[in-house]
């Protein structure tokens, strides 16, 4: 089973394709944000270069969320797009599920945060496994409450741009507990996300193009100002 994946839900822009577990491909660039520019075009190269053809996929996933709100639309709609053209299923892969998979078998528990800005993180909790066991689903919490919760735990595992953005309060408030990996395994993969993108498969959890949908645990702005004007009309 071929998987192509995409990661457009933080300021890293990654694709990738996967045969059966086996990583044939990927191109990751983390500059400048520009995804809706520079997708399509890392995607074309990608398949170019393993020569395949988009009717050789047998699945497109995306990181559907949580993350950024432009991101994950282009990501998305990119992925819609593409499994639309070539008449195949997708697969919807929650961020911080993906990146719980960068992380090799380990006896601590995996946190992957995503910076939410001030403060704040989009957080999850996992257990390493084939796949990951969630222990706390994804939620958008506080740094502090956050930490608060793995405070119980004998070691965690930060990955993530929230885990870097706040590792000097993580590493101060856990001590010892708070662990980081390379950076090389800090960030999005599409790689990851492929990973998880064929267990889910594998189990029948795909979806067809029109289902995939971003995963937003808080509302955009433009949403969120829309209902202030609703309120005040």
């Amino acid at each position: 089973m071929k998987v192509l994946a995409l990661d457009t839900s933080t300021d890293v822009a990654s694709a990738a394709v996967m045969e059966d577990g086996r990583l044939l491909g990927e191109y990751t660039l983390d500059h400048k944000k520009t995804h809706s520019q520079k997708i399509m075009v890392m995607v074309e190269r990608l398949l170019d270069d393993l020569e395949i053809n988009p009717l050789d996929i047998d699945v497109f996933a995306a990181a559907a969320g949580p993350g950024s709100f432009t991101g994950l639309r282009i990501g998305t709609a990119t992925i819609k797009a593409l499994a639309h053209a070539a008449g195949k299923d997708t697969v919807s892969v929650g961020t911080l599920e993906a990146m719980a998979y960068n992380i090799p078998c380990t006896d601590a528990v995996i946190a992957p945060l995503i910076d939410a800005r001030r403060g704040n993180v989009y957080a999850a909790l996992y257990k390493c496994g084939d796949p990951p066991d969630e222990i706390i689903a994804p939620c958008g919490v506080s740094v502090e409450e956050f930490a608060e919760r793995c405070a119980e735990y004998d070691a965690v595992v930060f990955v993530g741009d929230g885990a870097e953005v706040n590792r000097a309060f993580l590493e101060e408030r856990l001590g010892e507990k708070a662990l980081f990996p390379p950076a090389s395994l800090m960030g999005a993969r599409a790689s990851s996300t492929a990973a998880a993108a064929t267990d889910k498969a594998r189990r029948g959890e795909t979806l067809s193009y029109a289902e995939l949908k971003p995963q937003y645990i808080k509302k955009s702005q433009a949403e969120k100002e829309l209902e202030e004007r609703e309120k005040n009309k």
